[in-house]
């Protein structure tokens, strides 16, 4: 029989530990422990809970937990004396039928890991879906994690212990995330279309208006049709757009949507959670025969990447009247117009400027998107709320020294330009460190024609300086371009900088922001408000409307751009929940 909330929290301290065991490995302190935090909101809450106990319990009381779990098809499983749970798990994920060399890779691993880091392998086996990982995608997650640094690697194992702790407890309270299934096998059948010379690698690259690409928007359309949008419709840039209508023709309309678009080897999850998540709220209110008092507009961007003609956010560009004529000339690789391409894709040219939206007839832009970083995941939670997303200023720089013999040429008299860029890089770090959330990259650093011997005599490189408002990016590159010419003076070099793009913070809209707030605030989680580091489909809307986005956890140390990219069904299903509350509440605001 399942477990429900009420009766957890209503039980005497004993009884209710009775009801949570099991669930950590031969640790049953950690659910004890946890249950000082009651009432519990949400099964979430109780997670995070467990998650903070066992985080303040220290590093020896984690490595105990660790070693308290058996290795994966190891001796404990031959030998039949494995957990209840963890006998569940390890079969589910097909360890009891390894083949014979299967085993023996696993063997191996497990020696060389445990020699390496003194604790077993931890992974939960049972996947991001909850429906078991294969024994290849296993021994293919140990392989990498051996090269892991020690610390990293005991983080990875408390994460993925955490993780089979989730799937337990929803076991125990039968809570099957439906949604998040579904909207995750979503992800998945999207994946199945990728550009040639990638899908035969087993590698997901969607390039705009490529023969994947093309496909990817119909199994958009045909899904959102599926889900009882209305309207759907392909528009003049290859946006897929579906319209959930209101009650009333003349209401005022919510836009939500991301991008389907990937970078070449790219991750699942990257801007198709946004397009995905609000299509499945519109099919649980088509399903309830629920019409609300505003459209819902959900659209998948076109492009966003800008991976085969440098046209970034053209999709979402074209709503805000920001299409550049100019980009129609741009060629691919293959010498391809733009224009050739979007005529082969039957896309009417002359009907691009009726892409561009009246504000006014919005209430405002949200979107839900993977964090594509390691915040959310290093703390334990979920969700996170967007409070900016970040602006940037990129430059391309070089400095020009005198090349000149290593052997000969004392220290003190070089006129070093690679060690000069090395400086000014220390000082990014430093200076960027200091806001707290500023960000600074020197991301391409190269030595023109250099040489083992010979002092570098011209350096070239990159600069990327983000913050979450303009001022405070602006007062960054200040600092660093000062920085840059002291060090040039003091060493005797010189330097040159070219600006090559500036992108204007986006603020969260504080109503806007709020609401995610209220919407993820009935989970009884702790609310992390960040600010996004990369940029979105949300910045081009910012222009003309108000917006604010939510950030789901990533798994992998959250990784993105990156086939390791990946969530699980249960965070989904928490994101798509809190977007089901926020269209609630904008329903009763706007009755």
């Amino acid at each position: 029989m399942s477990i429900t909330l009420e009766q957890l929290n209503s039980a005497s301290h004993a009884q209710a530990a009775q009801l949570l065991v099991g669930l950590y490995e031969h640790s049953p302190w950690i659910a004890e422990k946890a249950l000082n935090a009651r009432p519990f909101l949400s099964l979430a809450h109780l997670k995070h809970a467990m998650t903070q106990v066992l985080r303040e319990a220290g590093k020896d009381a984690q490595i105990s937990l660790i070693q308290a779990h058996p290795e994966l098809a190891g001796k404990a499983m031959v030998s039949q004396s494995l957990t209840a749970e963890s006998t569940n798990e390890q079969s589910t994920a097909g360890l009891t039928h390894c083949t014979p060399q299967e085993f023996a890779a696993l063997q191996k691993l497990n020696t060389d890991y445990k020699l390496k880091f003194g604790f077993p392998f931890i992974l939960a086996v049972r996947g991001a879906r909850g429906t078991g990982l294969s024994r290849q995608q296993i021994i293919s997650a140990f392989e990498r994690r051996l090269q892991n640094h020690p610390e990293l690697e005991l983080q990875e194992c408390l994460r993925n212990i955490h993780r089979i702790v989730e799937i337990r407890l929803n076991d125990k309270f039968n809570a099957a995330p439906l949604l998040g299934n579904a909207i995750w096998d979503w992800h998945e059948a999207l994946a199945q279309f990728s550009d040639p010379g990638y899908l035969e690698k087993g590698q997901l690259t969607v390039t705009y208006l490529t023969d994947a690409h093309r496909a990817c928007a119909a199994f958009i359309s045909q899904t959102m049709r599926e889900c009882g949008f209305d309207e759907v419709k392909i528009d003049a840039v290859g946006n897929v757009v579906g319209i959930y209508k209101a009650q009333q023709a003349d209401a005022k309309t919510l836009l939500t949507g991301s991008h389907y678009d990937t970078v070449r080897n790219g991750g699942k999850y990257d801007g198709r959670l946004g397009i995905f998540l609000p299509m499945a709220c519109v099919r649980e209110l088509q399903r309830q025969g629920k019409r609300l008092p505003f459209h819902i507009e959900v659209v998948g961007f076109a492009e966003e990447e800008g991976q085969r003609y440098k046209a970034t956010f053209l999709g979402s560009g074209a709503l805000v009247g920001d299409f550049k004529p100019e980009w129609l000339d741009q060629k691919d690789a293959d010498g391809v117009s733009m224009r050739e391409a979007m005529a082969q894709a039957g896309l009417q040219l002359a009907d691009i400027p009726a892409i561009k939206r009246d504000p006014g007839a919005y209430l405002g832009f949200v979107e839900v998107h993977i964090e594509q970083g390691p915040v959310l995941n290093e703390l334990d939670l979920p969700l996170g709320i967007v409070s900016s997303i970040n602006g940037s200023v990129r430059y391309l720089c070089e400095i020009t020294g005198v090349a000149s013999h290593a052997g000969t040429t004392p220290m003190n008299r070089r006129k070093d330009a690679a060690s000069a860029a090395a400086e000014l890089a220390l000082y990014i770090e430093k200076r960027a460190a200091r806001d707290g959330d500023s960000v600074g990259t020197m991301g391409m650093l190269q030595v023109p024609n250099g040489s083992i011997n010979v002092v570098p005599g011209r350096c070239l490189f990159s600069l990327d300086l983000r913050a979450p408002l303009d001022a405070q990016r602006d007062a960054l590159a200040t600092d660093v371009l000062a920085e840059l010419k002291a060090i040039c003076e003091r060493r005797g070099v010189q330097h040159t900088l070219e600006l090559t793009d500036r992108a204007a913070a986006a603020p969260s809209a504080p109503p806007w922001q709020k609401r995610w707030e209220q919407a993820v605030q009935p989970l009884g989680l702790p609310l992390q408000r960040m600010p996004s580091g990369a940029g979105h489909d949300a910045m081009k809307l910012h222009k003309i409307m108000p917006q604010a986005m939510l950030f789901v956890r990533g798994q992998n140390s959250g990784i993105s751009h990156n086939p390791l990219e990946s969530t699980t069904s249960d965070d989904i299903q928490l994101a798509t929940e809190a977007f089901a509350r926020l269209l609630a509440q904008l329903g009763a605001e706007r009755q």
